[in-house]
């Protein structure tokens, strides 16, 4: 007898599952009051009252045996601790930079680069803003601009690299402002806000040459580079062949500086850091980082955590792990496309962003129906997600207006290691089962506002 050969071969992860923590679905009933006692924030729900928790992939990672082992090594000294020089060679190892200041997450780093680097009045280009960035740049009395392709703020073109950086845009701020009041161009790879959408390389470079002809220093929010150096792979010619380590090591090198928050790429629960080329901003960053985190050996750390870092680093890189990474997340978002639901396109590379404007076309942007589309999907499967549009963007550091951005999205973000395939049909069945019943969904209005990145603490209620 013989058998026809599949199209395809299925790939499993590489990886297999040594502990388990039980999860419970609770009733529609209960999550109804649950999401109504939170006002309708998908962040302020317990924990414990969520069934598949894909609020963010920040700090939600499983760790491996191997960071685990590494724990048990942690070398508590207040100064010296061997764990950060096993932090700061694989730092240098993987992406390149000569100097490492340990933090407590990303934008502590954010926090004493933009201290240090911007001054009252600067003007800071970047490809889309990201919310801590762009608070911390104008806490410090910056403004921030965006210089992104447009092909960015359209959730339907396909364009391979969505995340680059538009040289005309760049080039016309310079032009506008002075190189003297540009401290920095930020550069974020993959674009969160845009839908995770990567940077090419053949545009980092771009970058770097225009930045070199005006002595404009490039910082790279290195948070999820890793899965940008995948997608330079898979879809940027010349890369095929190489390794994802590779890519990243010359990805970063056309940067002087990275912030990164270790708690995504870098497989670990809490960590991050500021790395850097510039040997004067390292003495400055290591001194204020003594103010704000601890001594510069720990940064806010015990050395168990930079140990876990350092190994996650080294298991971050290896291309089994990302190609599994960012496949779950293809896989997840196949199954929406097949069903005609309207999400980013391409798909992301650590989430499945919902387009909440062509899902609930009948809700005006003022009733934030990406908030809105958070709170029926959590209703109807215990599913949590978070809201990427009008709340997240918040109001004008100088008019107080709110910012309503093209782009109003629900993002559906996978932890690392945590889910299995059967956990991303239920919520892709989630998601159809509230897109089928679309036209009854309401808007919400706020009813409290927080002074800073509201989109954490807000409440709402539904809208008339």
């Amino acid at each position: 007898m013989s058998y026809a050969k599949p199209s395809r071969r299925s790939w499993a992860e590489p990886w297999k599952i040594k502990m388990v923590e039980p999860i419970r679905m609770t009733t529609l009933a209960e999550r109804a009051k649950f999401i109504f006692e939170a006002g309708y924030n998908t962040f302020l729900l317990r924990s414990e009252d969520v069934y598949i928790d894909l609020l963010t992939d920040s700090g939600t990672n499983a760790m491996s045996d191997r960071q685990w082992a590494g724990m048990m090594l942690g070398d508590e000294a207040y100064a010296g601790s061997k764990n950060f020089y096993n932090l700061w060679e694989a730092v240098t190892q993987h992406y390149g930079y000569k100097y490492l200041v340990p933090t407590h997450q990303g934008r502590a780093a954010e926090h004493i680069l933009s201290q240090i680097m911007i001054h009252p009045g600067d003007v800071i280009p970047g490809n889309m803003y990201f919310t801590t960035t762009r608070l911390h740049q104008e806490l410090a009395g910056g403004t921030f601009t965006d210089v992104i392709v447009d092909e960015a703020h359209d959730p339907a073109n396909e364009a391979p690299f969505k995340g680059n950086v538009s040289i005309a845009k760049l080039k016309r701020v310079i032009d506008e402002v002075g190189a003297r009041k540009i401290p920095y161009v930020c550069i974020a790879g993959p674009v969160n806000m845009a839908g995770g959408q990567p940077q090419s390389m053949e545009n980092m470079r771009a970058v770097r040459d225009l930045c070199k002809r005006h002595d404009i220093p490039i910082v790279l929010d290195a948070t999820r580079a890793i899965e940008n150096a995948y997608f330079i792979q898979q879809r940027e010619p010349g890369y095929k062949t190489k390794s994802v380590a590779e890519i990243l090591k010359e990805y970063c090198s056309y940067t002087d500086t990275c912030t990164m928050s270790a708690k995504k790429d870098a497989l670990v629960n809490i960590g991050g850091w500021l790395a850097t080329n510039d040997q004067g901003l390292y003495e400055e960053a290591r001194n204020l980082v003594v103010v704000y985190e601890g001594l510069h050996t720990y940064g806010g750390l015990a050395g168990r955590d930079m140990e876990a870092m350092a190994r996650g680093i080294v298991e971050s890189v290896a291309d089994d792990h990302i190609r599994a990474r960012v496949g779950q997340v293809e896989y997840l978002g196949n199954h929406l496309l097949d069903w005609g639901i309207p999400i980013v396109k391409p798909i992301g590379g650590h989430a499945v962003f919902l387009d909440a404007r062509a899902f609930y076309p009948h809700i005006p942007q003022s009733q934030y129906p990406a908030q809105a589309l958070t709170c029926d999907i959590y209703i109807d499967s215990g599913v949590r997600t978070m809201e990427r549009g009008a709340v997240s963007a918040g109001r004008d550091a100088k008019t107080g207006e709110e910012h309503f951005p093209k782009l109003e999205l629900v993002r559906v973000t996978l932890p690392r290691r945590v889910y299995t395939q059967a956990h991303m049909d239920v919520v892709a069945e989630s998601v159809l089962e509230v897109y089928e019943h679309r036209e009854q969904a309401r808007g919400l209005r706020m009813t409290y506002e927080p002074k800073y990145l509201r989109f954490f603490q807000a409440r709402f209620e539904r809208a008339e």
